[in-house]
């Protein structure tokens, strides 16, 4: 019998990777999503037999939109600090109670196992190095904060017959079909390709967990088949290396096929230092990430070369977001969404499809 996930923000930067790695998988897959970025993401599997998708604000979700799913994956989430600074209480509408009613409703459905993406930015400038899950969490921002809240009113509803955990995502990189260029790699080879320039923010002496976002799907993947007692009402670092800023851009220049230059930006230091542990996950559910930047920048910069590719303002959630935000009247504005009596999946107008094109096969080849 084939297990059904749901997996809210299906439509974007990993829930394109996570839908298309479990359809692989033999699950069948419910995406879930309102399509801000549009839905080209998805296209390549529109005539999937065993996808469904359902255009629906986690902010208004109902419990019967679950009623026919095993587990459930959130990833529905204004996603880094940026985006989460332009409207804060936006932000904690979406990421912390729209988080909190997914829990709510899919306990209430008879879900067995909500698995949602947190971030290691809830340490924040961390103290030392290696930090473990149980380090102490100091969110520096309100995305950071809204994931810390976020796990910590999920992971309490974990008990015997609802299994709840959360995955504290590394900076991912890697392509995607619903691109981003606003991650750190990603940015650092547009870079590189377009302009022969790398911009390194801060000084370039900051830590970053890194992850390759078809890594992170697998995390997702391996997490889902864990037996439940072991991964219970617990967080887990998920990713592959921790590097420096200024390390990260030498790696990208030593990959891109054009000679670039690095060059520090203007702005202050960058407070957000943080050297995690992935130990924990590869205990618990043999996660062992593999995709090395050198891999990554090939692919994104061998798309771009060959035009399969490229850079659109929806490759950049700030500044997407900040185009929706000043429309008056904006669904994104809707705090908390429709009323928590109305019909799931009511509809809402038609989405632009306004992502880059989806990109066949996922990982095209990639020769110089």
């Amino acid at each position: 019998m084939r297990h059904k996930i749901a997996v809210t923000g299906a439509g974007g930067y990993i829930g394109s990777v996570l839908a298309h790695t479990l359809l692989e998988n033999n699950y069948n897959v419910k995406a879930v999503d309102m399509f801000f970025f549009g839905d080209a993401s998805l296209s390549r599997h529109r005539n999937h037999p065993f996808l469904e998708i359902i255009r629906q604000d986690t902010r208004s979700i109902e419990h019967d939109v679950f009623e026919d799913c095993d587990s459930v994956i959130d990833l529905a989430a204004l996603s880094n600090d940026p985006s989460g600074d332009l409207d804060p209480e936006l932000t904690r509408s979406i990421n912390e109670r729209g988080r909190t009613r997914v829990a709510m409703a899919a306990e209430r459905a008879g879900v067995r196992c909500y698995l949602f993406a947190s971030s290691c930015a809830v340490y924040g400038a961390g103290r030392g190095m290696n930090l473990a899950e149980d380090a102490p969490l100091h969110p520096l921002t309100v995305y950071a904060q809204t994931c810390a809240r976020a796990e910590e009113a999920v992971l309490a509803r974990n008990c015997a017959h609802f299994t709840t955990a959360a995955l504290r995502n590394a900076t991912v990189f890697g392509l995607s079909p619903r691109m981003r260029f606003d991650l750190v790699v990603n940015q650092m080879t547009l870079d590189a390709h377009e302009r022969g320039r790398i911009t390194v923010g801060g000084d370039g002496t900051q830590w970053r967990p890194l992850v390759h976002v078809r890594d992170v799907a697998e995390a997702f993947l391996l997490a889902l088949r864990a037996p439940r007692q072991a991964i219970g009402g617990q967080a887990f670092n998920i990713g592959w290396q921790n590097h420096q800023v200024i390390d990260i851009a030498r790696a990208v220049k030593r990959a891109v096929a054009v000679p670039s230059l690095i060059t520090f930006g203007p702005g202050g230091p960058d407070r957000r230092d943080y050297h995690v542990s992935f130990s924990k996950a590869e205990r618990t559910f043999g996660f062992v990430a593999g995709l090395t930047i050198d891999e990554a920048v090939l692919e994104i910069e061998g798309a771009l070369r060959r035009k399969r590719l490229s850079d659109t303002p929806a490759c950049h959630t700030v500044e997407w977001y900040s185009q929706l935000l000043s429309k008056p009247g904006h669904r994104l504005r809707l705090l908390d969404g429709a009323p928590v009596g109305a019909p799931a999946g009511t509809p809402f107008p038609e989405a632009v499809t306004a992502c880059s094109p989806v990109l066949e096969p996922l990982a095209e080849e990639v020769t110089p």
